[in-house]
């Protein structure tokens, strides 16, 4: 019986990948669909899967959804006050005719953002900065999208906080995760460059290649020393130094930045209070701000996502005043809402998903033994562990797609689970560290159900499902090269 459903839930999640993946089905019908079936499939009873799968599962990205709307409503109303279409312009400006360099840079940005930031807030509060630039010097919308999310999965692989489990669950050192990472993150960030060249060339840019050759080698041998002076330099006494310089400096940092918007905020009101923007046919500099403003107050201060949105959506507000400004304040609020809507449905069918595979936390007093459906996943995967690198390497480069649609592989479905299967068996920490990091670049940057892909794709009107075809062949690669590693280091 229990083969039968195992091989019913592996037909399930295949055939609906592939639909979706094929976009014979739309995943806005497809996940709920998957959800419901998985879980009935897998012994969970009908009105378990109503209450728990269908209805908590369309509440368990509460909070991301949430965070969309009111970044959408941000959004619109820079849009309609004329702040991102000057924001554009200014862009342009300031960072030239070159779609390369602008590309590379923002590369960059978003990525050393990313080492520290996490969280669906924080992805729409920096987009809303960067995305406008690249679209302003002729940069594609597939583009823009597969560049954020490459930079986005970069600074992933160097953020601190996302070896938090691996230290905690599979009991490595930081000295144990931070060589892995570094030679992942210089192979990511080669790769990056590569698909910004193949890209703006598919976008019709005329590219000169001895010219990109030649920055790309200067920007990657830049970025490799500073990888050896964080890896290597900075360590014992002139590390403990350093931090307290930095904290120092921090803190005067804060100071100054605070003093700065305080100093904005009085100047918005000064000017709305006056009437001194009716006269002005563009938006007055200091409304450039408006996306700026929460994002420091995030990164500096560590403001909660949707407080941070509102207080840019006040300031956006009161820095564009003029008389007849209410209605078009309240209009962004509920378009913001209705442009989001999209995505936030998508959402209900990916936490439904979510439910489906991994239940309903502590809400299990109909399972004493635990959620059926992981119960079923777990002993199959224990048999197909790899004792030796060939295996290994070859298992998981063709297992990796599993990463995707909260497929086993996917850290964020029953990714973390299987980890602790395979550490049950033997398997090398290093070795099961290495593999989610390496198959993660799949998950991170081409997963059709992250709610950050379905935002970007949503936020440029480009298909999710797209974005997915677009990536794979690159993170596919990223994933081999990464999992080779691995095996050379802890196998």
């Amino acid at each position: 019986m229990e083969i039968i459903q195992i091989c019913s839930l592996i037909g399930v999640f295949i055939l609906m990948a592939l639909l979706m993946f094929l976009r014979k089905l739309p995943a806005l019908l497809a996940l709920p669909i998957m959800s419901i079936m998985i879980a009935v499939l897998g012994g969970v009873s009908f009105a378990d899967t109503i209450e728990y799968v269908v209805g908590a599962g369309s509440l368990k990205l509460h909070s991301a959804y949430t965070i969309a709307m009111f970044g959408s409503m941000l959004s619109i109303i820079l849009q309609k006050t004329g702040v991102a279409e000057n924001f554009i312009k200014k862009g342009a400006e300031l960072s030239g005719d070159n779609p390369w360099i602008i590309a590379v840079i923002m590369l960059i940005l978003i990525t050393m953002l990313f080492t520290t930031l996490g969280g669906l807030g924080a992805i729409i509060m920096v987009a809303t900065i960067v995305l406008p630039i690249m679209s302003s010097v002729g940069i594609g919308s597939m583009t823009i999208v597969g560049i954020f999310l490459i930079g986005l999965s970069i600074g992933g692989i160097l953020n601190v906080g996302n070896w938090a489990v691996y230290i905690s669950v599979m009991g490595l050192s930081v000295e144990e995760i931070r060589p892995f990472a570094l030679i992942m993150f210089g192979i990511s960030f080669i790769a990056a460059l590569v698909y910004i060249t193949i890209q703006l060339y598919r976008d019709g840019h005329d590219l000169n290649s001895k010219s990109i050759i030649t920055k790309s080698i200067f920007v990657f041998v830049l970025l490799a020393g500073i990888i050896y002076i964080y890896n290597f330099v900075l360590s014992g006494e002139i590390k403990l130094h350093l931090i307290t310089s930095l904290t120092f400096l921090g803190i005067l940092i804060k100071w100054i930045i605070g003093a700065a918007i305080a100093a904005l905020i009085i100047t918005a009101c000064y000017r709305m209070i006056f009437r001194k923007n009716e006269t002005l046919k563009e938006p007055h500099w200091i409304t450039f701000f408006s996306p700026i403003i929460p994002l420091f107050l995030i990164l500096l201060y560590d403001l909660n996502f949707i407080a941070a949105f509102v207080v840019g959506l006040v300031y956006a507000f009161i820095s564009t005043y003029k008389k007849g400004r209410l209605n078009m304040f309240i209009q962004s609020i509920f378009e913001g809402g209705a442009v989001v809507m999209p995505a936030v449905v998508l959402m209900f069918g990916i936490g439904m998903l979510l439910v489906a595979i991994m239940g309903p936390g502590g809400h299990l007093e109909n399972y004493p033994n635990g959620w059926p459906v992981l119960g079923l996943l777990k002993p199959l995967m224990l048999k197909i562990v790899p004792t030796n690198s060939f295996t290994y390497v070859l298992l998981f480069t063709l297992a990796a797609p599993l990463a995707l649609y909260r497929g086993p592989l996917n850290v964020w479905g029953m990714g973390y689970g299987l980890a602790a299967v395979f550490l049950a068996s033997g398997l090398n920490p290093g070795a099961v560290m290495g593999l989610l990091l390496a198959v993660g670049q799949i998950q991170g940057i081409s997963d059709p159900t992250n709610t950050h892909n379905v935002w970007l794709a949503n936020e440029m009107r480009v298909d999710v499902q797209k974005v997915l075809w677009n990536t794979l062949p690159y993170t596919w690669i990223l994933a081999l090269l990464g999992l080779i590693l691995s095996a050379l280091l802890f196998m």
